[in-house]
């Protein structure tokens, strides 16, 4: 085992044997008062986006007066129970995507989906989810995120394809490159199946917009990508979007989710609602494209723009 997989495998380990706690229905009403730690755990869903909100979160709280460290979990079936353990404090999420994961793990697998392009109404039901958990969901910013999929560009100009209906309608088979949880996940294979009526052969699990996920489909060993649409390196893979022309991606507004009973005080929101005043979706994108493909680290990009938007010194 490498080193990086020995570190994986000890992180992994150590937030299943503490990620328990007491069980969900025995919670009740959250009604003790927001704490207020000095010293908060960032969490980080490991892909670019994720790695370039964790740093300016925390270097917002740092610069609150908080100590912060961050923690790269890169799979929300461990980040989150982290998360309500208090392993994690802060973790940056999608309104939409994160409602109906909580809505799942609450009412099943079969739970009709409550995230939809209704802001309100994803944000109510989110933190109705959120709450009994001990976690609280701070208002979202202007920046949004969704899902989106891609495939080379040849291959779409070859079998005239333009939208996700007209991959559907092709009948091709497609082996989709994406992560380990798509296969479960409403947005994705099964959405892509029901919705679209797509051929999904086998999932690879290479990632949400990985370069190693983008080099499987330019290479052809995959036919379609999971990434984002704010992906900025689309175009050096020779990849294109297909439009959601059905409409299966909710909008996923940018919202800070935190352990209440460790990050849930006053400071904690004022600290992070200054990004929400400034961070629009086209930054969002600027900022992903600075680390894709101008190689730069994302603490470094993220002190800059918070330099630049009057944030930080």
């Amino acid at each position: 085992m490498n080193r990086r997989s020995a570190l994986a495998a000890v992180v992994l380990a150590t937030l299943t044997a503490c990620s328990g706690g007491p069980a969900l229905e025995n919670r009740g009403q959250v009604t003790a008062p927001p704490g207020d730690s000095r010293h908060l755990t960032v969490g980080s869903a490991g892909f670019t986006e994720s790695d370039l909100l964790a740093q300016m979160y925390a270097q917002l709280l740092d610069r609150a007066g908080y100590k912060t460290s961050i923690l790269t979990v890169a799979n929300r079936e461990l980040y989150e129970p982290a998360l309500e353990s208090g392993q994690i404090d802060v973790v940056p999420e999608y309104a939409a995507t994160f409602a109906d994961w909580l809505n799942a793990k609450t009412h099943g697998a079969g739970a009709r989906p409550v995230g939809s392009p209704d802001l309100d109404a994803t944000m109510k039901a989110l933190r109705a989810l959120a709450a009994p958990r001990g976690l609280t969901v701070l208002p979202p910013g202007r920046a949004v995120d969704q899902n989106a999929f891609a495939v080379s560009a040849a291959y779409a100009r070859r079998h005239h394809l333009g939208t996700l209906s007209d991959l559907g309608a092709s009948k091709l088979p497609v082996r989709l490159a994406a992560g380990d949880e798509c296969v479960q996940r409403p947005y994705c294979e099964p959405g892509l199946r029901k919705v679209y009526g797509i051929d999904i052969t086998a999932v690879d699990p290479k990632g949400v917009g990985t370069t190693q996920a983008k080099r499987a489909v330019q290479a052809g060993r995959d036919q379609m990508v999971l990434t984002t649409t704010t992906d900025a390196t689309l175009d050096q893979f020779g990849l294109v979007l297909l439009a959601d022309d059905k409409h299966l991606q909710n909008a996923d507004y940018v919202v800070p989710v935190v352990n209440r009973s460790r990050a849930g005080a006053p400071g904690v929101t004022k600290a992070l609602g200054k990004l929400n005043e400034v961070l629009t979706t086209g930054d969002l994108a600027g900022l992903d494209r600075q680390v894709d493909s101008w190689r730069r680290l994302p603490a470094d990009v993220a002190r800059t723009y918070l330099k630049d938007k009057g944030l930080s010194r």
